[in-house]
């Protein structure tokens, strides 16, 4: 497998992985507090729509011109991952509280108990959290699957990965039977979010018809740069709220 290969394998495993445990602590969360019936018909729906949406999207994907691909393809990757690169920053550096999956199957299922009597035969609610939840995630999935793919005529390759990341999550989840709480998926994410940002510049600028050295090996110093300038921002937002920290121990300690 080429470098470019691996890189698409690897970025769509994790960006599929941390959806997939998203998806699964909502179908959990619904499912043992109320339905899991009702949440498999939602979790059903929901693939079929996807399948849908795969099956229209993909062709009219792949039927773009190379450069004008590569221009959609990266505008939207850095859209995506500039998103995904934001927050995870706003994390790191602790000016956004970092993602908690325990607590957020704390808050699904607190909703799920309070939202009425559990209708043996089908309930509405489970079937509609779990559709809402899997769709909404799983067009992350779709998205991720068919830029990578279609722009470097992988379609299949990128669908194995996102189906392995999948597999590997629901296992896990039907293993435990809990939400995947030690994840890292802060660290998943942030990683994530470089490979989305380093792969939209790099296919956007080709797709303008910029000319990068050494070609697909350029991925090689534009990744670790995003993930360099990533990290000197999370140093440089934390520092301000450290030197606080800092000033108001300090005057505690004065006033003592």
């Amino acid at each position: 497998m080429s470098g470019p290969g691996f890189g698409l394998a690897i970025s769509v495993f994790l960006a599929c992985a941390v959806e997939a445990v998203e998806a699964l602590t909502i179908v959990l969360a619904v499912g043992t507090t109320r339905s899991w019936r009702s949440a498999f018909i939602g979790v059903g729906a929901a693939t079929a729509v996807l399948a849908v949406v795969t099956l229209a999207l993909g062709p009219a994907l792949t039927a773009l011109p190379l450069s004008a691909l590569r221009v959609v393809v990266g505008g939207l990757l850095l859209i995506f991952g500039l998103q995904w690169l934001r927050k995870a920053i706003l994390r790191a550096s602790g000016l956004k509280a970092l993602h908690d999956e325990e607590a957020a199957f704390e808050h699904e299922t607190a909703a799920a108990r309070a939202a009425g009597r559990v209708d043996r035969s089908f309930d509405a609610y489970s079937f509609a959290i779990s559709f809402k939840g899997v769709l909404l995630e799983g067009l992350e999935v779709v998205f991720i699957v068919l830029t990578f793919g279609a722009n470097q005529h992988r379609i299949p390759l990128a669908a194995v990965a996102a189906a392995v990341a999948l597999l590997v999550v629901v296992a896990a989840g039907i293993a435990v039977r809990a939400p995947l709480a030690r994840v890292p998926e802060n660290a998943l994410k942030f990683g994530v979010g470089v490979m989305l940002t380093s792969f939209g510049i790099f296919w956007g600028a080709e797709g303008a018809g910029a000319h990068w050295p050494g070609g697909d090996a350029a991925l090689l110093a534009i990744i670790p740069a995003t993930l360099a300038f990533a990290l000197m921002l999370v140093a440089a937002l934390r520092g301000p709220r450290t030197s606080a920290r800092d000033e108001d121990r300090a005057t505690e300690a004065v006033r003592a």
